[in-house]
């Protein structure tokens, strides 16, 4: 199981860093190197926007390797995200700028963001499966919570290096080369990771599930060999979990626009508006990271015990509440009060964030669950977290106040508890059982009539989670 998570994690973390490398490179230099000539904010803006096309990207990825994670296995998928993102992300650092190729350099700036948030989009749903599926229900929220410790790891890494070069470096010398730094070294986190998910099995309860089909094979001649798993999983998903893609498109809602007001807005805002150095919000985000990292097993392991409903209202809640002390805080100007609301802001995004994994794995049908947690975790990302950072840097532009920016995060907040509140509790779901009654059988079961939560283990057990 160790080995399982690790592959998971360092996978994870390389996609992240990679990921957030470039939002923090949005914020900080891309706009004056491939939107020269802007108002400052404006070029902030555009350079955002190509942030956002990553997101964008995201669902295509999500469909794609949901797809072929459905039919051929979570593994194989995994080691071609890392192979793309790692090639994507090592490109831009070789990128020429537009003072030597013009607009080609957005153009080539933005095609490269969008293979990163394609391998994105894939690359989630396949890791935290990989860890769900190989544990067992008593653990299963601590354990798929590593693969979530990914992302601070990410941001962690990635922040830290920009931090340590723009310590080093001269302003001049951070802008002519020293930037390009954190993205070559993606080629060699790239090695490391594929060295070690290529040491890793395929998903027990995949296997399991092409087992049970091969059997039903065996039984009906009628089937043939390419209907031993799902034929379209996206179809099915939609036909049969719908209520449980919104659910889980609603509660990312807050757990997305968050995170990222939190940890790339906050570059502009202690920026442009409260006229602080750049290594004052690179540090503030790196020490709260750590911190991050380490209590999102923490609030996994209390989703065990607890439920994930609960945990997560907390964390929804909670952000909701803080974010008017966060711009508070920031506007202190002082750098322990910073620190405080950043690390704040990201323990409550933990509560939500580390029990996700399970959470939504344990939604949906094994011939089904790589397709279905993709779709609901990647398509709401679109909504929140791709514009999160130019909403918010318009809110602030055209304001010049964060109440806007702290309403809006509020209303994301709602948004999120109201999702959670309609779903069910699903921690002690087995899924190696989850919808294997209407594997064969398209047709849907009948939903259990007892209250949300409340069946039996053996009644959860045999539930084919449909609407």
């Amino acid at each position: 199981m160790r080995r399982i998570v690790a592959a998971s994690l360092v996978g994870t973390t390389i996609e992240w860093y990679d990921f957030f490398l470039y939002g923090s490179a949005a914020a900080l230099v891309f706009n004056k190197l491939f939107f020269p000539g802007s108002d400052p904010l404006v070029g902030t803006l555009l350079s955002f926007l190509t942030y956002a096309v990553g997101f964008a990207a995201r669902p295509i990825g999500a469909l794609v390797f949901g797809h072929y994670g459905d039919r051929i296995g979570r593994k194989k998928l995994l080691v071609l995200s890392l192979l793309l993102m790692g090639g994507a992300t090592f490109g831009i650092g070789l990128l020429p700028t537009h003072a030597t190729v013009g607009t080609l350099a957005p153009v080539l700036l933005t095609t490269l963001r969008l293979v990163q948030g394609f391998a994105l989009g894939g690359e989630w749903g396949g890791a935290v499966l990989l860890v769900s599926e190989h544990g067992d229900a008593k653990r299963r929220g601590f354990w798929a919570s590593w693969p979530q410790t990914g992302a601070p790891a990410g941001q962690l890494l990635a922040t830290a290096v920009l931090a340590v070069l723009t310590a080093l470096l001269s302003d001049a010398a951070f802008m002519s080369w020293g930037w390009r730094v954190p993205f070559l070294l993606s080629g060699v986190l790239v090695g490391l990771g594929l060295w070690i998910r290529l040491a890793v099995d395929e998903s027990p309860v995949f296997k399991q599930a092409r087992e049970r089909a091969e059997a039903r094979k065996a039984q009906a001649a009628k089937l043939s060999g390419e209907e031993q798993v799902e034929r379209m999983p996206l179809v099915a998903v939609l036909r049969f979990h719908w209520k449980d893609v919104l659910i889980a498109m609603g509660a990312r809602m807050a757990e997305n626009i968050t995170f990222y007001v939190i940890t790339a807005f906050i570059l502009v805002y202690a920026t442009s508006e409260l006229g602080l150095s750049q290594q004052t919000a690179l540090n503030a985000v790196l020490i709260s990271s750590a911190v991050h990292f380490a209590v999102i097993p923490v609030w996994g392991s209390l989703s065990d015990r607890f439920g994930r409903r609960p945990i997560y209202l907390l964390g929804a809640i909670g952000t909701g509440l803080w974010v008017f002390p966060f711009f508070q805080l920031l506007d202190t100007k002082d750098f322990g009060a910073i620190v405080l609301a950043v690390m704040v802001g990201l323990i409550l995004h933990g509560a939500m964030y580390a029990p996700q994994a399970a959470f939504f794995s344990e939604l949906f049908a094994t011939r089904l669950r790589y397709s279905g947690a993709s779709i609901g975790a990647q398509f709401s990302s679109v909504a929140a977290g791709a514009p999160a950072p130019m909403i918010a840097t318009a809110l602030l532009a055209e304001y010049g106040s964060s109440t806007p920016i702290a309403l809006y995060v509020i209303a994301a907040a709602l948004i999120t508890v109201v999702a959670i509140a309609c779903a069910k509790e699903t921690s002690k779901r087995d899924l190696t059982r989850i919808g294997e009654d209407d594997a064969a059988d398209p047709a849907p079961a009948p939903s259990d009539s007892g209250p949300a939560g409340g069946s039996s283990a053996s009644d959860r057990s045999r539930e084919p989670v449909q609407p």
